[in-house]
């Protein structure tokens, strides 16, 4: 069995295509590496990219990304709707074939430590990769973003796991983990109302009481002057894109707000799309050996 891992990197540049083609380039040049996607918002002033290999592979990959990247974005220039709090912003990696959790998590550590070492950029180990319970979630690591951790890598229980407690002004800090695959999916409104996405937000979240595995912010599309509910399903085999779905439109009439469309952003598993179609379809018995593509590539 082909041992496979998916990295699935964000970085804090979603405007400039000079700069986001240069850097995407460091995963196209690296051999045995599979670039798999990439998609940029300039509303969030973000890039995902996602790409695959072996361990070894990845980790020549995300390190000749992380130069690229530190050469390229100074993050006391950069705003963006969407939480961060650095250059390269968040490195996930995920276990696809032939590999186990517990080595991708031997592989954040591996990469936190060459990241911290080379660039001097503070590195938090977030899910799987753990070191403490507080900072399993990434939202917790990642509240206050690049313009508070200068004061808040000062606490006791921020002192990075690798690198110094001081904060890159240019390169600001890391999250590097070792994760189940996500879902990142958007609900987009028909309403400029940035309050009222902040609301439903809250509504749907785990943390808001909502479903236990959606985590959820309001974000402003200016370029649509539109807001959006966006989400990232954790754990999409439980909670399901059907039920994050269902339950925006349900806070949503609340408020007399439209839901006009959503998006899904980088990839996703085909079972998340499967239990989607089998609820709104109503299918009975659907077996994914129905699916033609599926039984083509058997």
């Amino acid at each position: 069995m082909a041992r496979i891992v998916e990295c699935i990197p964000n970085f804090s540049e979603g405007i400039n295509k000079e700069v986001i083609e240069k850097i995407v380039d460091a995963i196209r040049g690296t051999e045995g590496i599979r670039l798999l996607d990439y998609a940029s918002d300039g509303d969030h002033n973000r890039t995902v990219v996602t790409f695959l290999g072996t361990p070894e592979k990845v980790e020549d990959a995300i390190i000749s990304m992380a130069r690229r990247v530190y050469e390229n974005i100074d993050m006391r220039c950069q705003k963006g709707a969407h939480p961060r709090m650095g250059a390269l912003d968040v490195v996930p990696f995920v276990p696809i074939s032939g590999v186990t959790m517990d080595e991708c998590v031997d592989l954040a550590n591996r990469v936190g430590s060459l990241i911290a070492s080379k660039f001097d950029v503070p590195v938090y180990l977030y899910e799987k990769a753990a070191t403490v319970a507080h900072r399993e979630n990434l939202a917790a690591i990642r509240k206050g973003q690049y313009e508070g951790f200068f004061e808040k890598i000062k606490e006791d229980k921020w002192v990075p796991d690798y690198g110094n407690a001081k904060v890159n002004a240019i390169g600001g800090c890391i999250a590097i983990g070792a994760r189940v695959p996500l879902v990142a999916f958007n609900v987009n409104l028909g309403t400029d109302n940035l309050d009222i996405a902040d609301k439903i937000a809250r509504s749907v979240r785990s943390i808001g009481g909502g479903l236990r595995f959606v985590k959820a912010m309001g974000v402003k599309l200016e370029d649509r002057n539109i807001s959006q509910v966006s989400m990232n399903l954790v754990d999409y085999e439980k909670t399901g894109i059907y039920k994050a779905f269902e339950m925006v439109k349900m806070e949503a009439k609340r408020y007399g707000v439209p839901v006009i469309g959503s998006e899904v952003i980088g990839l996703l598993p085909m079972d998340a799309l499967i239990q989607s179609a089998q609820y709104y379809l109503q299918i009975e018995d659907f077996s994914t050996k129905q699916i033609l593509e599926k039984r083509i590539w058997e």
